[in-house]
């Protein structure tokens, strides 16, 4: 890893343009899996991972440019815009976010800028990738069974983010943090906040979990490395902005399903905010 840290550096070095000293955010006064304030619910966050032409999807993380066109589109005739995570969280924070929905592309492969980011830019819609910091200009080894995919370089995450596209940390080297010791959490989530802030000259203020998983100990790492919020998967007691859940799209997704999704997510989230309130009223 030293030395796949090591092309960051490279990358970035001497660059006369890059403050010596990343501010940092204060660290959330909010409590890991605190429960949202009565009322209130987990915005509504779409997961992506590839969206290009595969003839070999096992793992089913990969939408066509087509599909993901005509996803899109719906939501742009829904009256919905898409948005980065920092994008909504801040309208969130202003209570400005009743037709947003958060767009966030995990693992960082090459074909985000090359097909999803045509089509975004189209509709006037924005997005988070979420990169891993070790690996940019390398490929998805850790998806054993599934096709070879390139990985977004240095250069184009510089370029991204230059162009106001969000970037995320989603760990060093792609591994789940659940059950990892202390050291090795806070290497994870603030070296990997480190590089990337190098890479793209500025704050990196969102974490997405491998794998989606994620455990007290994780989230807590992340809120103590200074991000501002953080993407899980699932709706979990840990559920709050260090654990947001997100809803899986793949290909198969037209517009009843997104709309089903969109339902599912409501109704995970009341079960999941009364399951907060029955644990906070136990003696």
């Amino acid at each position: 890893m030293d030395d796949e840290r090591g092309t960051v550096r490279s990358a970035r070095a001497g660059a006369s343009d890059a403050p010596s000293d990343r501010a940092r955010l204060p660290r959330s006064r909010r409590t890991v899996g605190e429960a949202a304030p009565p009322g209130s619910s987990s915005p509504w966050i779409l997961m992506y991972h590839s969206v290009a032409v595969e003839e070999e999807d096992p793992y089913q993380l990969t939408v066509s440019p087509e599909r993901f066109a005509e996803q899109i589109g719906w939501l742009h005739r829904r009256g919905r815009r898409g948005v980065s995570v920092r994008e909504l969280m801040r309208a969130r924070a202003q209570g400005r976010d009743d037709k947003l929905v958060g767009l966030t592309f995990d693992d960082g492969y090459a074909d985000f800028a090359r097909y999803a980011v045509p089509i975004l830019q189209a509709y006037g819609f924005t997005a988070t990738a979420y990169v891993v910091a070790d690996l940019l200009g390398q490929d998805n080894g850790w998806d054993t069974e599934g096709p070879r995919k390139k990985l977004l370089t240095v250069q184009e995450v510089t370029e991204l983010a230059s162009a106001g596209w969000e970037i995320g940390s989603h760990g060093l080297g792609h591994q789940a943090l659940p059950g990892l010791p202390a050291d090795v959490l806070a290497v994870q989530t603030r070296e990997s906040r480190r590089l990337l802030e190098e890479v793209v000259g500025g704050p990196v203020t969102g974490f997405c979990y491998p794998y989606g998983a994620v455990d007290r100990p994780a989230a807590a790492a992340v809120r103590d490395a200074g991000y501002d919020y953080a993407c899980a998967i699932a709706h979990s007691p840990l559920t709050g902005r260090f654990a947001l859940p997100r809803c899986y799209v793949g290909d198969r997704d037209g517009a009843w399903r997104l709309r089903a999704k969109k339902g599912r997510h409501r109704l995970r989230d009341a079960v999941t905010s009364l399951k907060h309130s029955r644990r906070e009223r136990r003696p």
